[in-house]
């Protein structure tokens, strides 16, 4: 029996197979887990259907815009019909930044593409937290995890906006941590090492990202997609009940290093 035997957990942000939404999926399937997808659009929906088809699995695929508080209070109430009411976990995997915001001066930020990433990237955790409250709770307590990356700590070059963005994200962890703890409702963060999803393309230079951590990190390697999905996987099941407002570096230790 998987850690995850019958308990539902809703999966959000699945683009394509590089994800590391749907690797993660890939682990809580594995684990027994009923995991319920929801995608910003038709077509992230069709792709994920086909991703599904592909793997031989059948789930439900609902559509929402996590920025939007009405279509999350929607989507709550579908998934609280296909979960009995309950759900043990959800995955927070939503970002986005205009891409002319990301090269240049951080400096000559916009203020709507400041406002843009943040409500997107950040405050899309809050609205889904505040959604799934409920559900978590009647399932006596559950995990929330949203996916960083160290340019919410140091300066990454041409991350600029989304690197502001993640710091608020991972400030945003602490406090819905602390909000939501009595309630057995933990709160958690995965900063990834580098990973050739389609967000990442948007990021100049990013193959040299790539490279550096596999020369520089103590690992010597780049990360994997599974290997983030599996510690996801650990923060949203049982075995990390005593874990929560962490931020969890699965970046082959490139993080610890003093270049």
């Amino acid at each position: 029996m998987g850690i995850m035997e019958g308990k539902s957990v809703l999966v959000t942000g699945v683009r394509n197979e590089r994800s590391i939404a749907w690797h993660t999926a890939l682990s809580l399937h594995r684990e027994g887990a009923n995991v319920i997808y929801s995608v910003f659009s038709e077509r992230e929906q069709a792709g994920v259907k086909k991703l599904l088809d592909g793997a031989g699995i059948t789930a439900p695929i609902f559509l929402c815009d996590a920025s939007d508080e009405e279509q999350v209070a929607h989507l709550f109430q579908q998934v609280s019909e296909v979960s009995e009411g309950k759900l043990a976990g959800l995955l927070h995997s939503i970002a986005f930044a205009n891409k002319d915001e990301l090269g240049g001066e951080y400096v000559a930020t916009s203020k709507e593409g400041f406002a843009l990433a943040h409500v997107s990237s950040s405050f899309t955790l809050v609205t889904l937290a505040k959604g799934a409250r409920e559900l978590l709770k009647a399932a006596g307590g559950g995990g929330i995890v949203t996916l960083s990356y160290l340019g919410a700590e140091r300066v990454v070059p041409n991350y600029n906006i989304m690197g502001v963005a993640k710091a608020s994200l991972e400030a945003s962890v602490r406090y819905l941590a602390s909000d939501l703890g009595a309630e057995n409702i933990r709160v958690n963060a995965v900063s990834a090492g580098p990973i050739r999803t389609l967000a990442a393309r948007a990021i100049s230079g990013f193959d040299a990202m790539v490279k550096e951590v596999a020369e520089k990190s103590p690992l010597k390697r780049e990360v994997t997609p599974a290997e983030v999905g599996d510690t996801v996987l650990f923060l949203l099941s049982d075995w990390a009940r005593g874990v929560t407002g962490e931020t969890l570096y699965v970046d082959c230790g490139y993080h610890i290093m003093g270049y």
